[in-house]
């Protein structure tokens, strides 16, 4: 360090580094924390520092405030001048990069905060995981946490149904991974604010129900007791039967069949609600299970011949097999939807419907409304023949 009137003079000839030296910093005469660094590779030109002691950590911190090719010494001491009064007001912008670094990439946080943290918590983390490696990792996933802003995440909200071509209700589950992901954030300290908080989601219609007419029935209920995939088609006439969602009877277990009171208990870690329900067997559903050949050699119901575990996905069998039956867009779930038909049909109410289904939300039922009201009218118009068979008849 070597103490000098820094002058414009001495800029424009005193900024050499002495022999043997790398660099050097030469100290304003005032002590007033100016200093230009000078390095060996670089003579004739230095970089304008301000060095001060934080009052908050006690250690020396130095600022860089620009390269004396680029500003001149007026402007440099102006410079220093306004970042002494925002130190002083509290304001260290210095720190707060410092600060902004330290946070953590998105990639970083998902797989070592996020992802064990929704695991045991979120029956859809594995969706939650394809998501963000798929769409989210790619873009944001080197950035950090507290870098991206609202509207670069609107953007990649909105590509997702321009560019990629998803579903809103896929767009939408994007957008709420990066959302639940910042609250995580801000709830554990690491940012101070979610910026996704109150993006706009996309209206999901996706309240598509298909219900069998009656052809359409006697076509499947065919193929389902002719073709030679026999456990899928158990399978498949079991969901038709109970109205249970796929994953509640793959993992169904024999523990939880009561054959003489004819009822199944779900439990709550294997229903979509965290809910334990009861699902009540009718008859259809007792002749599945009657035909069935694992009970005492599996803990499951439906077991995979070939590999003797319970199945995890029967869509590509069921896809041929619905072709099979001519039904060109009927998806597994909708033998979920075609059972409450049957039961609004029947003229059960929508309350009935609501429990054998097991809706925490009766807005979900409502979806079924219609075909209740069609059994009504059917009822209403029963009395409406007697009345007109009683009428007199016209002279």
């Amino acid at each position: 360090m070597a103490v000098v009137d820094l002058s414009i003079q001495f800029i424009q000839t005193g900024l050499q580094c002495p022999e043997g030296r790398s660099r050097i910093e030469f100290v304003d005469v005032s002590r007033s924390g100016i200093y230009i660094e000078v390095r060996k590779a670089t003579p004739g030109q230095g970089l304008f520092y301000y060095r001060t002691k934080s009052k908050v950590t006690g250690k020396t911190t130095h600022y860089p405030i620009g390269s004396t090719k680029d500003i001149t010494l007026e402007d440099a001491k102006a410079a220093v001048q306004k970042l002494k009064y925002e130190l002083s007001a509290g304001i260290d912008k210095r720190a707060e990069e410092h600060a902004r670094l330290k946070v953590i990439t998105f990639d970083d946080f998902f797989k070592e905060h996020f992802l064990p943290y929704i695991k045991p918590r979120i029956r859809s983390w594995k969706r939650s995981e394809q998501i963000y490696r798929l769409h989210i990792e790619p873009v944001f996933g080197h950035r950090r946490l507290n870098d991206v802003t609202r509207l670069e995440i609107q953007k990649l909200h909105a590509d997702q149904i321009q560019v990629n071509k998803l579903t809103p209700a896929s767009a939408n589950h994007l957008a709420k991974v990066i959302r639940r992901m910042l609250s995580l954030a801000v709830e554990w300290s690491i940012i101070e604010k979610n910026v996704a908080s109150r993006i706009k989601m996309f209206n999901e219609d996706n309240q598509i129900e298909r219900y069998l007419n009656e052809d359409e029935l006697q076509r499947l209920l065919e193929v389902l007791s002719t073709d030679r995939r026999r456990v899928v088609c158990q399978i498949a006439l079991f969901l038709l039967s109970t109205g249970a969602r796929l994953n509640e009877a793959l993992t169904a277990r024999w523990e939880h069949i009561d054959v003489e009171k004819k009822l199944w208990r779900v439990p709550a870690q294997q229903n979509k609600s965290k809910r334990s329900k009861v699902i009540p067997l009718n008859d259809s559903a007792i002749e599945v299970i009657a035909s069935l050949n694992t009970k005492g050699a599996y803990e499951h119901l439906f077991i995979n011949k070939r590999t003797k575990l319970p199945y995890v996905n029967i869509a590509k069998i069921w896809h041929e097999l619905r072709l099979k039956a001519g039904l060109n867009s009927h998806r597994l779930h909708d033998l979920r939807h075609s059972y409450a038909s049957f039961l609004a049909n029947a003229g059960q109410s929508l309350y009935v419907i609501q429990q054998i289904l097991g809706h925490s939300d009766p807005s979900v039922t409502q979806r079924y409304a219609h075909l209740s009201m069609t059994a009504l009218q059917t009822a209403a118009n029963s009395a409406s023949r007697q009345i007109q068979a009683a009428q007199p008849k016209a002279a």
